[in-house]
């Protein structure tokens, strides 16, 4: 058990210690205001507060833990080793940087609450963030200042052994459409026809009326092939289907198609099952309320999970919906254009509402690649590369992989060649040493 003396004791400090000391270093951690109390611990204990005590383990504190509400705060970025950090607390301190401090900054996504450009979609880009301007967007700092502490808390504690966590994958595989020509109805078949002669796509056509006769195979029809990869695996998948209704943004298939329903009932039967909930959905609750309790028709049990359409997050509401509908985890935080760590961990951790000042419990997992980037890189060989870079920051750490493929990742379509072996990569890199 870890005791924490400090000055005050606020919500903010609470979740971050129990972050880093609980959910990342394995270890129990508790906290007092007296100084008598915190003498009389024979296990290991740190200071936690403005003034040291005497010659204790000692972090000088940031004032953003017992703060509430928003303030500028000057973000001064300095080097500390292989990776970077902020809040530097002088001499004095064991470490020279507040990580608590600084990782809260991250986790809370104080940044997303500031004024900040948005792009098309309304979503927070990553030009945006302090990650990204300070090139370390592609490291998990979090974890790796939470280690950095460890390991001063090592010298001054010989005595006390730490768990060592595993490196783990969590695949993701979103599915805003399961078929590319099947089961899209009457109207949308003829529009579709209508478009491909008038954009002269003859080829598509050909494809189009293929698969409508059952000639076919429809291109995104991938299930199969994921199910098989699915059994092999010792990681369990996550899907995300998308239930909404067809809109500009979304086009999906109708969920009251009995085929649709069988799909989705098998893919339950394999893997994990989640909802991607429409674009819509994020800002109308009622819109999202009727997509969960659709999905929880469909596979009969509670729903745990969701994922946002095109990743748009609207902080802090997109999570109170979701807290309030009684979905437990998000996989929607991260870049659809950058390869990196939004939140800047490779840790799921627990969303802390800034303005209610409470910590909740949306279990918030950020994923740090989606398939989308990879096309922006040209040869097969500089996929790889980039691919197995950040696995590599993922492993250093023991932290939980999470990219996002999408089904029709896995088709015959050109520009998705090559993404097989990628996926493969991913799931094979839990088996070595």
């Amino acid at each position: 058990m870890l005791l924490v003396y400090t000055h005050n004791i606020t919500p903010r400090l609470k979740y971050i210690f129990k972050h880093i000391c609980i959910r990342i270093l394995g270890v129990e951690v508790s906290f007092t205001t007296k100084i008598e109390e915190f003498i009389a611990h024979d296990g290991i204990k740190i200071s936690y507060t403005k003034q040291q005590l005497g010659n204790e383990f000692y972090i000088k504190s940031h004032d953003i833990l017992f703060e509430q509400g928003l303030n500028d705060i000057d973000i001064n970025v300095q080097n500390w080793g292989h990776t970077k950090c902020f809040f530097h607390n002088g001499d004095k301190s064991a470490i020279p940087f507040d990580v608590f401090a600084a990782s809260f900054y991250l986790l809370s996504r104080y940044e997303e609450y500031l004024p900040h450009v948005k792009d098309h979609y309304g979503r927070f880009v990553a030009t945006e963030s302090v990650a990204y301007k300070h090139g370390f967007l592609h490291q998990p700092v979090v974890d790796i200042w939470a280690n950095k502490f460890k390991e001063a808390l090592q010298l001054q504690f010989p005595e006390h052994t730490f768990l060592q966590r595993k490196y783990s994958v969590k695949p993701i595989i979103d599915v805003p459409s399961p078929y590319h020509y099947k089961l899209k109805g009457f109207m949308r078949s003829f529009g579709g026809i209508v478009k491909d002669i008038f954009q002269f796509k003859f080829r598509n056509l050909y494809n189009r009326f293929m698969v409508i006769f059952s000639l076919k195979h429809d291109p995104y029809d991938t299930f199969k092939y994921i199910i098989n990869r699915q059994k092999q695996s010792k990681y369990k998948f996550l899907f995300f289907f998308l239930l909404g209704d067809f809109s500009t943004y979304d086009k999906g298939i109708n969920p009251n198609k009995k085929k649709f329903v069988s799909l989705i009932k098998h893919v339950a039967d394999y893997c994990e099952v989640g909802l991607k909930t429409s674009f819509f959905a994020i800002d109308d609750f009622a819109i999202m309320k009727k997509e969960k309790l659709k999905m929880e028709e469909i596979i009969n049990t509670d729903l745990k999970a969701s994922r946002q359409s095109f990743s748009k997050l609207n902080l802090p509401e997109s999570y109170r919906n979701l807290i309030e509908l009684e979905i437990l985890e998000d996989y929607t935080m991260g870049y659809v254009n950058q390869i990196g760590f939004r939140a800047g961990t490779c840790t799921p951790f627990l969303f802390y509402d800034l303005d209610y000042e409470i910590q909740t419990p949306l279990k918030i997992h950020s994923y740090h690649l989606m398939d989308y980037v990879l096309l922006k890189i040209h040869s097969l060989l500089d996929k790889k590369k980039a691919l197995n870079e950040v696995i590599s920051e993922v492993k250093q750490v023991n932290g939980e992989f999470i990219p996002i493929f999408h089904n029709y990742t896995f088709s015959e379509i050109e520009r998705w060649k090559g993404f097989k072996e990628l996926f493969n990569i991913i799931l094979e890199s839990g088996n070595e040493d």
